[in-house]
């Protein structure tokens, strides 16, 4: 493919609006049905027993599993917008030994969570909680997951270069495979159907993994079929440190903004478990707190998806008017999903926890905490896009500040000195008010980068073409 080809790619010319939704809708569909099986797994886990220890036990987990996916996609941010740069200025070699050294670096990741998996899975759930059953729960769910890894590497790898170029309906149809497996598997192996073992919580990763292998052998597929613009041949394999480097610029610092979400969350388990009496119940909380939102924060990080892409090809062709559009486009369409989860968590708190299981004290709780927490939705629409702009113009340091600010510096203290000193009720305003202060941030950071980087692409252009 010639340079007047790729720049006749539809990231640059197409219009906005129907650019935008082609590239977003088909992500935010299979982010959705992403969050459906991550709830699903959780009801089905909520009935293995009425204590819901387990259900306990895979919020306690969650740290972890987040970490994989933070590892595995922020990488892949970072070679997904390199590929994308590298097609948008016309340069398919480029573009095709980024791709391969992504891969390299998804295979180190896989190498480090199977570690994780065979030696720190124990230590990690002691940490949080002194509850044996809990642990024990956790140790066995968190194992199968972590040691068999692979096929989440696999999936995440060749999704994103579907992705880097604009195919993200196949993108989808790769995701909406495992999610659909998990689903069906998740009773099946749990509670012992259709002739098959009864393995409770082992069950449930079971199934996490099969779907994940699925969705990484449809991924290839499709790639390998499709996927034409990106032809890496095995010399692509060898170590290119300039875009090994490139790729870590911008990777790292998207990792680390999505490894922060983890730590907070470990951080949070650690201070509601240590509340007297009623720290388990409200650990149990968080983590139905945090399965119900990505009902939400997935189609926005599926806008993203799609968003990152258009941003990075059209700043490589030094598009001004394209990459704002894009931008003030995705924000609308972002704050719009935030405002309908903060109407749907404030009148009916209640309908969302009943599928949980919640009863009495763990009701009562999670109602207060549903529609405190939900307070900060339509700041994080704003904050979770602009954050992704950050990321495609290769500035993925600023998210991970804003990241870091909103989730340790504010959110974990603040939450920390209402877990002591006040009661659990206030430990949610933790997140409306750490919300706060990222917008204020990401105001500050747009508004440098567009006067450095956007508002001269312009000028660029113009003086390019005048020398041609």
């Amino acid at each position: 493919m010639d340079s007047t080809a790729l720049r006749q790619n539809k990231m640059g010319t197409q219009p906005i609006g129907r650019l935008l939704i082609s590239m977003s809708v088909p992500m935010m569909l299979s982010m959705l049905v992403q969050a459906l099986y991550n709830v699903v797994d959780s009801i089905f886990v909520a009935r293995i027993s009425e204590a819901q220890l387990e259900l306990t036990a895979v919020s306690t987990a969650f740290p972890i599993q987040n970490l994989m996916i933070a590892f595995g996609t922020g990488i892949g941010v970072g070679f997904t917008t390199l590929i994308s740069k590298s097609l948008g200025e016309g340069n398919p070699k480029r573009a095709a030994r980024a791709a391969a050294q992504g891969i390299m670096l998804e295979a180190v990741n896989c190498l480090i969570f199977t570690l994780i998996g065979l030696f720190a899975v124990r230590p990690f759930m002691e940490s949080q909680t002194s509850n044996t059953q809990i642990i024990d729960f956790g140790v066995e769910y968190l194992s199968i997951c972590c040691t068999l890894s692979f096929g989440i590497f696999i999936q995440i790898t060749f999704e994103k270069l579907l992705q880097a170029t604009g195919k993200t309906l196949h993108s989808m149809a790769a995701q909406a495979v495992g999610a659909i497996v998990n689903i069906v598997l998740d009773p099946i192996l749990i509670f012992g159907l259709m002739g098959a073992p009864e393995m409770g919580i082992k069950g449930a990763a079971v199934a996490t993994v099969i779907g994940q292998m699925c969705s990484a052998v449809a991924a290839m597929i499709l790639h390998f079929t499709v996927n034409h613009e990106i032809r890496i041949s095995l010399s692509d394999f060898r170590i290119h440190k300039k875009l090994m480097g490139k790729i870590l610029i911008v990777g790292l610092p998207s990792v680390l903004m999505m490894a922060i979400g983890s730590l907070m969350t470990y951080c949070m388990n650690r201070i509601l478990f240590a509340i007297p009496k009623v720290g388990e119940t409200a650990a149990t909380v968080f983590g139905v707190y945090f399965k119900l939102q990505s009902f939400l924060i997935m189609p926005v990080v599926g806008l993203n998806n799609g968003m990152v892409p258009i941003i990075a090809f059209n700043y490589g062709a030094l598009n001004k008017e394209r990459i704002m559009k894009t931008y003030r486009l995705a924000v609308f369409i972002a704050v719009c999903i935030m405002l309908a989860g903060l109407l749907l968590f404030q009148v009916a708190p209640a309908g969302l926890l009943t599928m949980f299981g919640a009863e009495n004290d763990m009701m009562d709780m999670g109602v207060t905490a549903l529609r405190v927490i939900s307070l900060n939705f339509v700041f994080a629409g704003f904050c979770i896009v602009t954050s992704s702009v950050f990321q495609a113009l290769g500035n993925g340091m600023f998210s991970m500040i804003v990241s870091f600010v909103r989730q340790i510096i504010v959110l974990v203290p603040v939450a920390y000195f209402f877990g002591r000193f006040g009661e659990v009720w206030q430990v949610w305003l933790s997140f409306p008010i750490a919300e706060c202060a990222s917008v204020v941030l990401c105001i500050v950071m747009f508004v440098h980068l567009y006067k450095k980087h956007i508002k001269p692409l312009d000028a660029i252009r113009a003086k390019m073409n005048n020398e041609e």
